[in-house]
């Protein structure tokens, strides 16, 4: 009897341990030239990192200046507050992680400062994580194209084009097709060892997602359909969009990233195009699906308001999405991204 009651103990123990869970946060942070464009845009850095309380981040925008490593500096301030993270030297995009990073690895590398992926592998509960931090190409932003202004100068142009054709090989001659490309043939052989994969990132580029028939007629999309490149390969190889997986409307959920309404700033530094409305999400976080992670919740983090037709908003009236408002100063022009997922 008393061998009986032992092995039921030990069935539920080991039961609980099969099933037991954590969430973990991931933050998606473009951080505006490492805050240096924000007066006191680096302590503002660090205080929305602990406010936020992410797991792990992924960073665009590391630079390095004046020879002062970025993320060895960050680390080292958010210890002065208590707060532990792990991270590498990196450039141009940089991973934290609340978990010892094993290894980091450059997937693509920089060419002429026109974007960057890295990728960090992370253990959490026993499953190995492939975070990549994607930054890339700034250039040849088409996007801008059907609002009339060129997507390398921002000058405006004598008409919108809107000719898909046209805008798409514009887009391809970024080189954001094949930072993409690099990331999905690197995460593949990390998936056939059974490792789960996350990418977040400034992609410059909008989802296709956002550009279908629902919105054709509305935020100057010009009555087009566009199949954006760097979306469509992801989608193509199985990947999810986290923020359209939890909101699937992008009428009522736009889910803007740029540009932010921040306060701080000159509005001519947050205006590229000013007689245009260029709200675009293009702040990403994607994830490979996988039986031991599930998707919880996904919000924006940031002002409230962005920049169209060269004005302030304080508030998108045509959107709902949920936002986390940013503790004293936002460094940044853009918006962030916090995901928050269960790992089984």
């Amino acid at each position: 009897m008393r061998i009986h009651w032992f092995c039921l103990v030990l069935a539920a123990v080991f039961m609980t341990a099969c099933h037991s869970s954590k969430d973990i946060k991931v933050l998606q942070f473009n951080i505006w030239q490492e805050g240096t464009v924000v007066e006191n845009g680096f302590p503002a850095i660090v205080e929305n990192i602990i406010a936020l309380d992410p797991d792990l981040v992924t960073f665009s925008e590391v630079r390095n200046y004046n020879d002062v490593s970025f993320i060895p500096h960050l680390l080292s301030e958010l210890e002065k507050h208590g707060v532990k993270y792990y991270g590498k030297e990196s450039v141009s995009t940089g991973i934290l992680s609340k978990y010892e990073i094993q290894s980091q690895e450059v997937v693509y590398p920089l060419k002429n400062d026109r974007g960057s992926v890295i990728k960090a592998t992370i253990q959490i509960k026993g499953k190995e994580i492939v975070l990549y931090s994607a930054h890339l190409d700034w250039l040849n932003c088409s996007s801008y194209l059907p609002r009339g202004y060129d997507g390398c100068t921002w000058k405006k142009m004598e008409q919108p084009i809107v000719d898909v054709d046209s805008i798409l090989a514009d887009n391809r001659a970024s080189f954001r097709d094949d930072e993409v490309r690099a990331i999905v043939e690197d995460a593949r052989k990390e998936r056939e060892q059974g490792r789960i994969v996350m990418i977040g990132g400034d992609f410059n580029e909008p989802s296709h997602l956002d550009w279908q028939a629902d919105t054709k007629d509305i935020r100057e999309h010009r009555g087009i359909v566009v199949n954006w490149d760097c979306s469509m390969l992801l989608a193509k190889d199985g990947y999810k969009d986290a923020f359209r997986e939890i909101y699937p409307d992008p009428v009522a959920y736009p889910g803007f990233t740029f540009p932010a309404n921040n306060p701080k700033v000159d509005l001519s530094k947050l205006a590229w195009s000013p007689e245009a409305d260029d709200r675009e999400r293009i702040d990403f976080i994607y994830y490979y699906p996988d039986r031991s992670i599930a998707l919880k919740d996904i919000q924006v983090v940031g002002p409230e308001g962005s920049v169209l037709y060269g004005e302030r908003t304080e508030k998108d009236l045509d959107s709902q999405d949920p936002i986390i408002a940013p503790t004293g100063i936002w460094p940044t022009d853009h918006k962030a991204l916090l995901a928050t997922f269960e790992v089984k």
